[in-house]
């Protein structure tokens, strides 16, 4: 396969999808160029002899038909400038909006020339794309992909308005909304589709935009889509059939069931329920009961069509199943057409018994006298029943449709994974007595090769030679693509084959806090097992043993664990009781040992990659900015929030701030060391988080020389290789050096803002205290401005201020309010 180079992106419409898009791909460094019409008040020039209504984000941007008035590019500025105040953001900072270049279909087709790869993103009408692809075809690249973003239509069809020329390399391509935060990209090939075109795009979508890639069928809604619509239209039915309200329903299809904390209604919210709206419509127009024998089950729910009528559309509207007034949630009643107060809870049996293993689970719930019971085995029975009368389809594997409901739907499990884990025959055997009962929504029987062949043998479609496709009658395994090499452990289904890291490579010593051990014999691997990923006395203990055998024996210590977080900080738990046991003594020398665990790792004789992945707060943030170099997952949140437990950073955190600051000011030609400080102290203070490595770049927590990585998978790849890099590169230990401080005088300058805060009542009077012992720690305490220190004496003002802290009653509160409920407490 050639090697396909994505040197610029071109994006047309910028509507919701097409502008969130274009953040993703301005977030990893892809230039690109954002599309819509012209704004002005003539009328659109796609021709007139196709031609309806403009595509979406023109007119509905600047609120009036045609972008009225304004510079040429409005309607795609305007978008830009909103991707700017959504939340959540979909760009890492919000002044990287403005790398997105700005282009209208009137002047600038011009500009698809130089562009690798086309995402057509206008709303989804059949009529509006094809007249665009008209437009455009001329000015695609002889060598470029062009792709449609759609969640449904077919693919084929949407093909034969261009080119003979072009229709090789056009396929379809789904990202999920929001785009830069949900992990699916559904591929759909045309039957002229070439295979290399796919496969291209397919790399570029993995690891250039960090996604799990799932290839579908060219049917209606495609995999997840289908799956999921039609699970949530066949639960909406049982809600109506058990008389459930919308707030226990949520509460019951939830976490509780493996499924996204918001559940089923307030997911529809989110999603908009005019999108939703319009997903099963595309169901309702391109399905039939000859094509799919659940059809009518479809209808629009009226409850979903009373609220659309209304303009109540969910989150975007401030109103849909629910609706917030001041802290009040209240939801939908559908036979009043009001609003009523929610917050109702489903009875907690039924919580216990989804606790229980697979096979005991479901026989509970199938068994269960409740409506609340009967209606969790309805809804998981009718999902096992649609993915497996459709499977064959829709998709290529039953891979692909676990794949997607966990990347796509965030399922924990795929529905063939948790009828697998339950016992597959046993679980097969109760759908199909409900079936024959008349119980199920849907007569049609369960497939042959569910209760014969080998699926019946192997006890489940995922096997270790790979996932059941009913279409070749075997177990196919994953794509071998060379971008899939650089996953050493990919995200795996139950049963399926692959290698695990817990038992992978050679262990060099292991006990209850960390693993330590090698691939390849060239670098070491440290790998925590505490909960959450904490740093304990032991963890520091099994950090320094790694880092002398990487010393000794190999060529770096790469820190990368296979699940998130990589690290919430120090052990509180095990410090309150020090602190109660042996006083403020026992934690000072236990932070000590942390502090010089820190530096061991700082002055380590091989360097040392921090692989980071998801929160790295308090004591993770410490650890990763002492190691040599860090490789972050782009949704990696960093920051130092001991404020939040009232302690001060004690990791050599705050030390990390005040020598960072003199460095940076040693390479400026400034003068004046505070400037270069007051960013990392506030951080510290505010306890400030990164929300993306890129924003936490901004903030100081990653240098421009770490790497951000694009897809979860390959952190360990790219990580060990750096590690790697650098040693042949002949990498050596930084020198220890004294470095100045900002003194007194930079004390007292941050106390007078402090004071300002305190008395106007930003911030309490514990708040106060705190961040004065963080600016005494930052700026070297009471000596004279320009002092030469080193880091072992700001880190002894670091452990007085941690061990003074704890023992103060509120100090104390904050910790065990954050133990209990796990929020921060501002006393």
């Amino acid at each position: 396969m050639t090697r396909f180079n994505v040197k610029k992106v071109a994006v047309l419409g910028a509507g919701v999808m097409g502008a969130q898009i274009a953040a993703q791909l301005v977030n990893l460094k892809v230039p690109v160029v954002l599309f819509d019409l012209p704004a002005k008040n003539d009328p659109p020039t796609l021709p007139a002899v196709r031609g309806s209504l403009p595509p979406e984000g023109a007119g509905a941007a600047l609120g009036r038909p045609g972008g009225g008035a304004g510079p040429k590019n409005g309607i795609v500025l305007n978008a830009i400038a909103n991707l700017k105040k959504l939340k959540p953001s979909p760009i890492g900072v919000a002044a990287d909006a403005e790398l997105i270049e700005a282009a209208n279909y009137d002047d600038d087709l011009k500009k698809l020339k130089g562009c690798d790869l086309i995402i057509e993103a206008i709303a989804e009408r059949m009529d509006w794309k094809s007249d665009l692809y008209h437009k455009i075809a001329a000015s695609v690249g002889k060598s470029a992909i062009l792709a449609s973003n759609t969640s449904g239509l077919s693919i084929t069809e949407l093909s034969q308005a261009l080119p003979e020329q072009l229709r090789h390399r056009f396929c379809g391509i789904h990202f999920f909304n929001p785009p830069r935060y949900m992990h699916l990209v559904e591929l759909i090939a045309t039957p002229t589709t070439d295979a290399e075109v796919l496969d291209q795009l397919e790399a570029f979508v993995t690891s250039g935009l960090g996604k799990g890639v799932v290839r579908a069928k060219d049917t209606p809604n495609f995999i997840a889509n289908r799956i999921g619509i039609g699970n949530l239209l066949l639960t909406m039915k049982e809600v109506e059939r058990y008389g459930l309200t919308y707030d226990v329903v949520d509460d019951l299809t939830g976490k509780r069931l493996g499924r996204a904390s918001s559940g089923t209604f307030r997911t529809a919210d989110v999603v908009g329920l005019d999108t939703l709206g319009h997903v099963i419509k595309t169901q309702q127009d391109k399905l039939s009961a000859e094509t799919d024998p659940f059809y009518a089950a479809f209808g629009t729910p009226a409850d979903l069509a009373k609220l659309i009528e209304l303009g109540n559309l969910g989150q975007k509207t401030k109103a849909g199943y629910f609706k917030k007034v001041g802290r009040d949630v209240l939801r939908f009643d559908a036979k009043s057409g009001s609003y009523v107060p929610a917050g109702a809870k489903a009875n907690a049996v039924y919580g216990r018994m989804l606790q229980r293993p697979a096979a005991e689970r479901l026989k509970l719930l199938r068994d269960s006298t409740g409506a609340e019971g009967q209606f969790l085995w309805a809804i998981l029975r009718n999902g096992f029943h649609y993915a497996a009368v459709h499977l064959q389809s829709i998709a290529h594997t039953a891979r692909d449709v676990d794949q997607a409901m966990r990347w796509g739907f965030g399922m924990k499990q795929g529905p063939f994974e948790l009828w697998q884990e339950a016992g597959w025959l046993e679980v097969a055997k109760m759908v199909q007595a409900d079936i024959d009962a008349g119980k199920a929504v849907c007569t049609a029987p369960l497939p042959d090769w569910v209760f014969k062949g080998p699926v019946a043998e192997a006890g489940g479609v995922h096997t270790d030679k790979g996932s059941w496709s009913p279409s070749t009658g075997a177990f196919e395994p994953r794509r071998t693509l060379p971008v899939y090499q650089r996953q050493i452990f990919p995200e795996l289904l139950l049963g399926e084959g692959g290698p695990r890291s817990a038992e992978a490579g050679k262990t060099v010593f292991e006990d209850k806090a960390i693993r330590v051990w090698t691939l390849d014999d060239d670098v070491l691997i440290a790998s925590l097992k505490t909960k959450m990923h904490v740093i304990s006395p032991q963890v520091a203990e099994g950090f320094t043993q790694a880092l002398d055998s990487a010393e000794r024996d190999f060529q770096g210590l790469v820190i990368w664990h296979d699940d998130e977080p990589f690290s919430v900080g120090a052990d509180l738990e095990s410090m309150l009781p020090g602190y109660v046991a042996g006083g403020a003594d026992l934690v000072g020398s236990m932070e000590q040992e942390l502090q010089d665990m820190m530096l061991r790792v700082r002055y380590a004789q091989v360097p040392v990659v921090a692989a980071i992945r998801g929160m790295a707060l308090g004591g993770g943030c410490e650890l990763s900015v002492h190691c040599a170099r860090r490789v972050a997952h782009l949704e990696s949140y960093m920051g130092l929030v001991e404020v939040g437990v009232g302690l001060v950073p004690g990791g050599g955190g705050l030390t990390y701030i005040a020598r960072r600051a003199a460095e940076n000011a040693q390479a400026s030609t400034g003068k004046d060391l505070l400037p270069f400080l007051t960013e990392g102290f506030t951080a510290a203070a505010m306890a400030k988080v990164g929300t993306s490595a890129i924003e936490s770049r901004q903030l100081g927590w990653l240098q421009w020389s770490d790497v951000i990585v694009p897809h979860k998978d390959e952190l360990l790849h790219v990580a060990v290789s750096e590690a790697k890099a650098m040693h042949q590169a002949g990498w050596r230990a930084p020198v220890k050096r004294l470095f100045p401080v900002a003194g007194r005088d930079g004390k007292a300058t941050i106390l007078g803002q402090l004071v300002n805060l305190r008395d106007g009542g930003f911030i309490s009077a514990h708040d106060f205290h705190i961040a004065s012992l963080i600016a005494g720690v930052v700026t070297g305490g009471d000596v004279d401005p320009g002092t030469l220190v080193s880091e072992e004496y700001l880190m002894t003002l670091e452990r007085r201020a941690f061990t003074g802290l704890l023992g103060h009653p509120k100090t104390q509160a904050r910790i065990m309010g954050m133990l209990a409920t796990g929020k921060p407490l501002r006393n």
